[in-house]
């Protein structure tokens, strides 16, 4: 049997009033944008690329994983929400460190694992250091830090490299960090802004993160693209 504390509402969002389904009705419907993303990332991926599609389904994934907790918006949603977004930040990593980087299979599971300990206790970590709830600060966006500074390494690392394709896909990666900053502002603001902006702002949340998304999935199928060229 199913413990009911799994049953338990959930309140995250300013959008949210009561327990009905479409007390979100925005933060609900902009999931959409990450159909659309998947859909536009499918398309670019083809069947040439099959990481990639994995990736683009994956989008989708989170997309229907999100609508189920803005609607839904009980404890056992809110896995369906953050467990599809974890498994695209650990695939994509891993996808980096292989095709960006050319790191051995071993290599990439272990740096994707380590990353994965440290994701984990990462939040946990700064509250003891500090004294300070950072999660409850900054409304939970403290928890993507770490996806920041890897897609930042990753980038940084590529933009160094004397490749010019891979140069390109450094320059793709900050770029697309940049615009995950701005996302997860918008993430951060949203219960500050109820008083003034009773929709908030998680929205924009969700339309910036499906350009990230589908930004990612871009850049790696036109490094791998690039680097077919090159070795053609």
């Amino acid at each position: 049997m199913i413990d009911g504390s799994w049953f338990e509402p959930v309140r995250a969002y300013c959008e949210r009033t009561d327990a009905t389904f479409w007390s979100e009705p925005l933060n609900a419907l902009s999931n959409g944008a990450f159909l659309v993303a998947a859909a536009v990332s499918a398309r670019t991926a083809h069947r040439r690329d099959p990481a990639a599609m994995a990736l683009a389904l994956l989008v989708g994934v989170v997309g229907i994983g999100s609508f189920l907790f803005h609607t839904v918006a009980e404890r056992w949603s809110l896995l369906a929400d953050v467990i599809p977004i974890a498994l695209f930040i650990y695939a994509y990593l891993a996808l980096a460190l292989r095709r960006f980087f050319g790191l051995p299979a071993w290599a990439t599971t272990a740096l994707t694992g380590t990353f994965a300990a440290l994701n984990v206790g990462f939040a946990p970590l700064l509250d003891a250091l500090t004294g300070l709830p950072w999660s409850e600060l900054s409304n939970g966006s403290i928890d993507y830090t770490p996806a920041v500074l890897a897609l930042v390494g990753v980038g940084g690392g590529l933009c160094v490299r004397q490749s010019a394709p891979a140069r390109r896909a450094g320059r793709s990666l900050l770029g697309i960090a940049a615009l995950f900053l701005v996302s997860l502002t918008f993430r951060t603001l949203d219960r500050t802004l109820c008083p003034s902006w009773p929709i908030g702002s998680h929205p924009l949340w969700h339309v910036l993160n499906a350009l990230v998304l589908a930004g990612l999935i871009r850049a790696a199928v036109r490094f791998r693209a690039d680097d077919g060229a090159r070795a053609g």
